[in-house]
Parts: C-alpha cells; sequence; structure tokens
C-alpha cells in the first residue's frame, strides 16, 4: 500500500502503537516488528489510552486509526473496509461507525466488511450524520462486490469532488468523517451471488461457536479465505491497493487546494 501512495504523489504514514506510543509513519523494521509481535492488542477506542499506559504494542482499528490520525494532522486514510452492524445481532456495532460520526477524517474503503449487515450499517451511518460518497459509483460498495443495491448519498468521480466536498463539510463546521466507499477493481470482484453462501456459513459456523465482539470478524475473514479458496484473500488485497491509490490521489487534491 505504501508503494501505491508515493506512486500517486503522496506521503504515507502507516499508524500503529509502539511500546507505548503513537507512531504515524512505519519504517521496515518496525513494520516487521509489529508483524512479530505476539501478543499485539487490537486497538479500537476503548482500547487505545489503556495501550498507551502500559507501554503495550498494537494494531490499530479503523476508529483508532481515525483519532491518531487526527492527532497527527492527517486528513485522508486507506483501510480495507470499515466495521458495521453484525448480521443477526443490531447491538453488535463496530465503533467505526461512532468515530466517523465524530472524528473528522476522511476514510476510504471498499465499503463495510461484506459479513456485516450492510442495510443496517448504512441506517447507523444516515442517523449520525455521516456522508457516504460512492467514488465513480452511485452504489455502496459491498467490499469483495462492486455492487451491493444500496445507494450511497452522494457521488464523487474525481478526488478534487471529495476535496471540494470534505472543505464544504468543513466551513459548515460540521463534526465528523467523510466515508468514501471505492468500489473494488472489476477484474478482482467476487460477484455477491457467488460469495454470499460462503458468508453465511461462515456467520453460522461463528454463531455456532459462540464467538462474540473482536473475535467474530478475524474468524469470519480467515475462513472465508478457505471456503473461497483464498479468493477472498486476493480480492482484500486488490482493493486495498485501489483504495490506497483513490485516498492518496484525494491527499493531493486537498493538498493542492489548500
Amino acid at each position: 500500500m505504501e508503494d501505491t501512495v508515493r506512486a500517486a504523489g503522496a506521503v504515507p504514514a502507516t499508524i500503529a502503537v509502539m511500546g507505548g506510543a503513537i507512531h504515524a509513519g512505519l519504517d521496515a523494521a518496525t513494520l516487521e516488528t509489529l508483524a512479530r509481535t505476539p501478543d499485539a492488542l487490537k486497538l479500537s477506542r476503548a482500547d487505545l489510552a489503556a495501550c498507551l499506559a502500559a507501554g503495550r504494542t498494537g494494531a490499530t482499528t479503523v476508529a483508532a486509526t481515525m483519532i491518531c490520525a487526527h492527532l497527527a494532522g492527517i486528513e485522508v486514510f486507506a483501510t480495507g473496509g470499515i466495521g458495521g452492524v453484525h448480521r443477526g445481532d443490531g447491538t453488535d456495532v463496530s465503533a467505526d461507525l461512532q468515530e466517523l460520526a465524530q472524528t473528522p477524517v476522511i476514510v476510504v474503503c471498499a465499503g463495510a466488511k461484506a459479513i456485516l449487515d450492510l442495510p443496517a450499517t448504512l441506517e447507523y451511518l444516515e442517523t449520525f450524520g455521516v456522508t457516504v460518497v460512492g467514488y465513480g459509483t452511485d452504489e455502496f460498495p459491498a467490499f469483495y462486490s462492486r455492487s451491493s443495491g444500496l445507494p450511497a448519498d452522494v457521488r464523487c468521480d474525481r478526488a478534487e469532488e471529495v476535496a471540494d466536498l470534505w472543505r464544504a463539510k468543513q466551513t459548515l463546521g460540521l463534526p465528523g468523517g467523510l466515508l468514501v466507499a471505492v468500489p473494488i477493481p472489476g477484474a478482482e470482484e467476487i460477484p455477491a451471488a457467488a460469495i454470499a453462501p460462503a458468508i453465511e456459513q461462515a456467520v453460522e459456523e461463528a454463531a455456532e461457536l459462540g464467538l462474540r465482539s473482536a473475535q467474530v470478524t478475524p474468524f469470519l475473514l480467515s475462513r472465508l479465505a478457505e471456503l473461497t479458496g483464498e479468493a477472498s484473500l486476493r480480492a482484500n488485497l486488490a482493493l486495498l491497493r485501489n483504495n490506497a491509490r483513490v485516498a492518496a490521489r484525494i491527499a493531493v487534491a486537498l493538498h493542492n487546494a489548500a
């Protein structure tokens, strides 16, 4: 992802917590250390301060990354997909959604993870005033699939349009971030009808195992990779690179408009 960002003219700054300190920008050695830390934490808003206080190391979720990016003065960040409302349990809601409602960062993604309840996730975002931008599309993409059948709030076809929308939001003094949803490249897409049975099976297995909260998403993504012969993993890597490219273009557009 970092090479993709550089190629598009922006400066990458991978975010993590290392030894109780927030890092915005990791060199190769530090990335390697993070990857090889067996007890690295998965950090969201609720865990971030405790990790810092204990001097621990952790990888940041969308919510925690938004907090750290804002502290570092970074306006745009790319990820694969955001968290959301879990299927079958409307009380299990990712902290990512509330963070989008309150922290001023542009989040570029391929939609919410396909294992989630996408209609409920969009309803939640609407309730809390988060604008969902379809980048080059009128629909909210479904992570592995380009189409979900669900409308985005706004369509932007160029990075400059996203930059203009962001500056208008700031001028109004509206809180929160902006969600820019980018469809996965067509060549790497897994059609919704093709991946739906695997998602349903993985969700059923998670329920049978009694998995809850932070345990669910890692299990589902790992199980999907197994059930799809790693097609879901290849798609995930492709959409990450694509999101990084779009995020870099938006960052450049913001810089040029400053």
